[in-house]
């Protein structure tokens, strides 16, 4: 399904379970590529596989631990968001870290990462901190949480992703 230039008309979104699993992992790899092309290299976003991302999604899925989204239109997912208790060092007890949110490349700019953004955060207490980590050249990501109230603290991280030094920076809320 083309999206076309307009909204798509009838987005939901809803709690995801274990049946999501392979739409999930579909929407996760072809953001990815979208995304990081160009920052990541080219050969390890081609070596990227739905049936292996769909076997993490379906433990995670599984698990419990953290909460994911789906946004979909008529059917089709077009994103989704993970949300769950943070794992930096320096987290508290309580404090969140969404984990990801990913869209379809045909849904970006379309308002549905806001509306899943918005559903995310509905879900979090007041005065609770919110922390993600986002590739540092990603300047489409990071312009897209300041927006949501996240902003850098200054901590970093290096990467290797695909044999590639990737500097991560964590954004925080609340």
């Amino acid at each position: 399904m083309d999206l076309g230039a307009t909204e798509p008309d009838t987005v939901t979104i809803r709690r995801a379970t274990v049946d999501d699993a392979d739409a999930i992992a579909t929407v996760h790899i072809a953001s990815w590529r979208g995304a990081y092309a160009g920052i990541v290299p080219d050969a390890y976003l081609a070596s990227l596989d739905v049936e292996r991302r769909s076997e993490l999604w379906l433990k995670s899925l599984s698990e419990g631990v953290a909460h994911t989204w789906i946004a979909s239109d008529r059917g089709r997912t077009l994103g989704f968001a993970t949300l769950g208790p943070a794992r930096d060092e320096d987290a508290e007890a309580g404090d969140l870290e969404l984990y990801a949110i990913y869209l379809d490349p045909e849904a970006w700019g379309r308002g549905v990462a806001r509306d899943l953004m918005r559903t995310v955060l509905g879900e979090v207490r007041p005065g609770v901190p919110v922390s993600l980590w986002v590739i540092a050249d990603n300047d489409r990501a990071r312009h897209f949480y300041r927006r949501h109230g996240f902003q850098t603290d200054g901590v970093e991280r290096r990467e290797d992703i695909g044999g590639a030094d990737i500097t991560e920076v964590r954004f925080r809320r609340g």
